[in-house]
């Protein structure tokens, strides 16, 4: 059962356990008890022995159980289990949810009385909590992450699971769907030993009910504010990583970026080496214990100047290019030649962006290239195998390699190759290409804080 505190999880593991052939076992993985509260011992296994190897305990699980054997897992549970249990298709899954506010106002008040179960109402220790809006949002984050793992993870692996509310665990059909589900038995009623705690209205159960509504209110709840992303994902591209034969740096070059000045100034320091496979570049670090990787973003309408003029115009993507001006209409000129003049070559750069939104949007047959995807997505990509220990700027390149050089006790920094605003970019540039580069690395702006090209 995938869940979380104060979602009901112990009135639905009551009712687990009394249908016939099942056991649900409590949280088997919380990090602090194994099962129930205070309890350190499982099937022969210590809080030690489940940490050696927690697969171990699953197994032992299955095996002490002529039916159904299972437990609860929460998103702060052992990691090594969640992987592992999510893609064994032998497994039912059970997630159960509940309104965030609704769990996190009963975690406070649980928190503030020490009262987790109920079992008899005259036992019940009242307590109002006081919303944190703060505190909540993490929440709110935690929960929705965890839940977005699990609904990828039944995706990828073409399964599915039997979802259900905290509102519905008091729903006798709806268990006995679950049963169905798992192939049990009906019940004939509720497991009646479990009382709902907290029965008032949210409003009552919070010292700062106003602040609260407040609070809530300006929370994006639908995630309106959200760019979408359609790219698809990149690999870390290792193979491209460039580093300094003689001094301790790792440059992860973003394409129709400044490699070129970036990889000359590395070569200044004593050569440079490259076609790493992650294995030969795991061991170059292990020899180099001090060393820094970094990147260089550049602004995204320079970005797509270049990728646009080395790639299309003169670069080697002839189909891709075909493929431009038979499909999508790019006023392109013939190839191995310039545009006439400046306004035909800014028609073809605002209808290159045009198509880049389509593109990197998931909307057009033709890939998404290094070249032009978004910087976001790429170094996304780099995290996949490291994350740069430093993101530079392309406007501010100097400063940051001389900060790079400090940073290693190199006791001279060569000279950063000057790189000037490409004059031909210069020359067809205005408010129409800035907001169309801007609908089209709409992510990039909103992540990496760029301004207008010509600010």
């Amino acid at each position: 059962m995938f869940a979380a505190m104060r979602t009901g999880s112990n009135f639905l593991e009551a009712n687990l356990n009394a249908m016939t052939g099942v056991t649900c076992h409590g949280e088997v993985f919380n990090p602090y008890f194994i099962g129930q509260k205070d309890k350190t011992e499982f099937l022969g296994f210590s809080l030690i022995d489940r940490a050696a190897d927690p697969m171990a305990l699953v197994r032992a699980m299955r095996a002490t159980s002529g039916g159904i054997s299972g437990f609860r897992y929460f998103h702060d549970h052992d990691p090594r289990v969640f992987e592992p249990v999510l893609e064994d298709e032998r497994c039912a899954k059970i997630v159960l949810t509940r309104n965030p506010v609704e769990s996190y106002v009963s975690l406070k008040i649980a928190q503030e009385t020490g009262q987790w179960k109920l079992t008899n109402a005259k036992n019940l220790k009242s307590a109002q909590a006081r919303f944190d809006a703060r505190e909540f949002e993490v929440h709110l984050a935690d929960l929705q992450a965890f839940q977005l793992r699990i609904l990828r993870g039944l995706q990828v692996t073409g399964q599915t699971a039997f979802w259900i509310d905290y509102e519905d665990i008091n729903d006798l059909e709806i268990l006995n769907g679950l049963a169905a589900f798992l192939g049990v038995p009906p019940l004939e009623a509720l497991d009646a030993s479990l009382k709902k705690q907290n029965p008032e209205e949210i409003a009552q159960k919070v010292a700062n009910p106003v602040e609260m509504e407040q609070a809530l209110a300006r929370m994006d709840r639908f995630n309106l504010s959200r760019t979408p992303n359609f790219e698809p994902r990149r690999a870390a591209m290792v193979p491209a990583f460039v580093a300094a034969r003689r001094a301790p740096l790792l440059f992860m070059p973003v394409r129709s970026g400044p490699e070129a000045a970036v990889t000359s100034w590395l070569s200044a320091l004593g050569g440079v080496e490259g076609d790493f496979t992650q294995k030969s570049l795991r061991q170059w670090k292990k020899a180099r214990p001090r060393h820094r990787a970094f990147t260089v973003l550049r602004h995204p309408v320079a970005r797509a100047f270049a990728a646009f003029q080395e790639q299309i115009l003169h670069g080697n993507f002839r189909d891709l290019r075909s493929q431009l001006e038979k499909i999508h209409k790019l006023p392109l000129p013939p190839i191995g030649q310039d545009y006439p003049d400046a306004k035909a070559h800014r028609a073809g750069f605002l209808a290159f962006l045009k198509w880049l939104k389509l593109n990197l949007s998931g909307q057009t047959g033709l890939r998404v290239d290094p070249h032009w995807a978004s910087q976001s997505a790429i170094l996304q990509g780099f995290a996949q195998f490291q994350t740069p220990d430093l993101v530079l700027r392309e406007d501010r390149l100097a400063e940051g390699l001389a900060f790079l050089a400090t940073e290693i006790g190199l006791p001279e920094c060569p000279p950063v190759p000057h790189a000037a605003p490409d004059p031909r970019l210069a020359a067809i540039y205005d408010e129409d290409i800035e907001a169309a580069a801007r609908e089209a690395y709409a992510r990039d702006y909103v992540a990496f804080g760029f301004r207008d090209w010509a600010a």
